[in-house]
This record gives structure tokens, C-alpha cells and sequence, in this order.
């Protein structure tokens, strides 16, 4: 049973379908439930019915437990699991609300898109990637079952956690990036034309982010807000020091200046880079393993239909494995061209057969 047919509720829906279960769907918007619907997520609801084997609470984290208690009550469920970006908050008031924390396991799909609503939602969206239980001292061996059987039917990996310590991760790793991409995205909005029209994959990566519903976000946000906070306080700080070092540089420039002869300014704007390069090179790799350095193959692809698939056609009649992709289009003109992430010795391998057929590899 679904309760809440958005983007990660629907996901869930669809995950669950591909493996021929019997999915129920719920949700306060009835263009939701039957979008999601049309889409083969499931049939909706009927109150009263048989119980299901367990209701996934897809709503918004300060609406976790209202729907609990209400579920509980009428006996939806034999188990139930959410899936609101915080822990600690819903957590919390399903015990303040007498909640029946035996039969409820606290859960975090660490998956999702800028997009969202039913039609954004994807049965493939969690494959691989993390996803958070935090079962309560309550909480018993059959519903932490339930909730892992669940995870493995949505191909995810399961990753038991306390909220608490989820909830500062996830305001790290999640959140506060947001906010810090919104943030930057905001300065562009009343941008010259000349410098969108400079605008590279730079800004684009970002600022990726920033187009997630506001709303949504808000309410996402408002339910970690210490943690949050507490991050972007330290990013605040780390970019007032390289702005405070970037004011005194442009001072040296003035003719009056008598310079800076030990390079302090700049050094603490280099400081910072540094400890860019660190936390980045830090990011889990492929699959969740460790980072890995790709060689990048660039090929000028034409803005028609069949092209990707001639690419990819021809690293696998070279017999390469392309790791990632990426593209970037030429501003006024019909092609792009497409980094390539190969493993180091097969890049040489791809460029030559790239050339052989055809293909502009600068």
C-alpha cells in the first residue's frame, strides 16, 4: 500500500509492480492517484478492505505521523515505513501521538529528481542507490523484514542508521546543497543577458538542483532545520573568509597598494580550493565504491535523432564500457559534444575507433 502517490511514493509503486504485487494507492489529490494509475503504478484504495502486508507513508516529513496514527487505527496495515527525508521529526511525534511503534520502521530512500508528481516517477529510480532504515528499540523483527524485503524489491541498498545521525548526514550531504545551489541560482535571475548567454556546464551542474518544487522543499527543510542551519552557517563562513580575501586582493591592485608581499589573501582563497578538492575526491564512486579517476573522451555529436545510439554502438564494437556521459551543447548550432568517462588504457582504444567511424574526436 502507497500513501502519497508523488514522485517517490509512485517510484515505489512502480518498483513494486515489476515484480507482480498488488499495490494500493492512496493520496489526498485523486488526479495523483489516478495518474499514477494510468501509469500502472496500482489500483486505488478502498478503506475497509483486507490489510496490506505493509503501507508505505510517502508524504511530507511533518505529515508522517498523523497518517500513522489514522492507518493504524483502521487497520491498513500489518506494517508500516515512510520515506520523508527526516527522521527524527516524524519519529518523534508518532510517539507523542501514541503511534504503535512496534509495527513502524523509519525509512529514507536516498533517490530522486529535480522534477516531481506521479508523471516524474520511475520504477528504476532507486537501483543501487542507499537507502536509510532507522528502526526504534520498539520495533519488531517482523516489521524491520518487512521494510528491508521492501528495499530489496525496489533494488536499493539497505543502510541501518540512527535518525539522529541521519538527519546531520543528510543535512550535509543533501539539504544544505540545495539551499547553497538555490542560492546561487538566485543571483541569476536578474543576470544580464550577456552573462546567461556565457553561461556554461558550470553553472549548470551547480545549479541542477535548484529546480526542485520550492514548496516541497520548504517543508523538507523546516523539518531539519538545526542541522541545516548549522551547515550553512560553516559554508557562510568559508565564503565570507574567501570574499573578505578577494576584497583585499582587488585593494593590492589599487595604485596606493603597497602590495602583498606574502601572498596571505590569496593563500586563504587557495585554502579553501584545497579543501574543495579534498571533500570531492571524498564522494563515493560507481555503484557506491570508491572514487575513481576516468579518462574523458570529447566526440562532436549532431543535434539529430540516432546519433547517441551510433555512439554507444561504436565503444561497443570497440568493446568499451563507457563509465558516465555527459553533454553540452553548442549555443546557435546543431550538435554538442559528449565527454565520455572510460576507464584510463581504453581511452586511446575509443578514440581511435570513434575516428574510424566517422566520428570528430578532437
Amino acid at each position: 500500500m502507497i500513501v502519497g502517490t508523488g514522485l517517490i511514493g509512485t517510484s515505489v509503486a512502480l518498483a513494486l509492480r515489476e515484480h507482480g504485487l498488488t499495490v494500493l494507492l492512496a493520496d489526498q489529490n485523486p488526479g495523483f492517484v489516478r495518474l499514477a494509475s494510468e501509469l500502472g503504478a496500482g489500483v486505488e484504495w478502498t478503506p475497509g478492505g483486507p490489510p496490506a502486508d505493509l503501507a508505505v507513508i510517502a508524504v511530507p516529513p511533518q505529515f508522517v505521523a498523523e497518517w500513522l496514527l489514522d492507518l493504524q487505527k483502521t487497520g491498513a496495515a500489518r506494517f508500516y515505513t515512510d520515506v520523508a527525508s527526516v527522521k527524527a521529526l516524524p519519529i518523534a511525534q508518532a510517539a507523542q501521538r501514541g503511534c504503535d511503534l512496534t509495527t513502524f520502521v523509519a525509512g529514507h530512500p536516498l533517490a530522486g529528481r529535480e522534477r516531481s508528481g506521479p508523471a516524474a516517477a520511475r520504477a528504476d529510480i532507486f537501483l543501487g542507490r542507499p537507502w536509510a532504515y532507522c528502526p526504534g528499540p520498539e520495533a519488531s523483527d517482523e516489521a524491520v523484514r518487512a521494510v528491508l524485503e521492501l528495499i530489496e524489491l525496489c533494488g536499493a541498498n539497505p543502510v541501518r542508521v540512527d535518525p539522529a545521525a541521519h538527519d546531520e548526514a543528510v543535512a550535509l550531504v543533501s539539504h544544505a546543497p540545495h539551499v547553497a545551489a538555490s542560492a546561487v541560482a538566485a543571483r541569476l535571475a536578474e543576470a544580464s543577458e550577456t552573462a546567461l548567454g556565457l553561461a556554461g556546464p558550470g553553472v549548470r551542474d551547480v545549479t541542477r538542483v535548484a529546480g526542485g518544487d520550492p514548496r516541497l522543499w520548504t517543508v523538507i527543510l523546516s523539518g531539519n532545520a538545526r542541522p541545516v542551519a548549522e551547515v550553512l552557517e560553516a559554508v557562510a563562513a568559508d565564503l565570507n573568509t574567501a570574499a573578505a580575501a578577494l576584497r583585499a586582493v582587488s585593494a593590492q591592485e589599487a595604485p596606493e597598494s603597497t602590495g602583498d608581499p606574502d601572498g596571505a589573501a590569496i593563500g586563504r582563497v587557495t585554502e579553501l580550493l584545497e579543501r574543495g578538492n579534498t571533500g570531492q575526491s571524498r564522494i563515493p564512486g560507481k555503484h557506491g565504491g570508491p572514487p575513481r579517476s576516468y579518462a574523458v573522451v570529447q566526440v562532436l555529436v549532431g543535434d539529430r535523432p540516432g546519433e547517441l545510439a551510433r555512439l554507444f554502438q561504436a565503444a561497443k564494437d570497440a568493446g568499451v564500457n563507457i563509465e558516465d556521459v555527459r553533454l553540452e551543447h553548442a549555443p546557435g548550432l546543431p550538435l554538442g559534444a559528449a565527454e565520455l568517462s572510460v576507464q584510463p588504457e581504453a581511452a586511446g582504444v575509443l578514440a581511435d575507433a570513434l575516428r574510424a567511424h566517422g566520428w570528430h574526436v578532437p
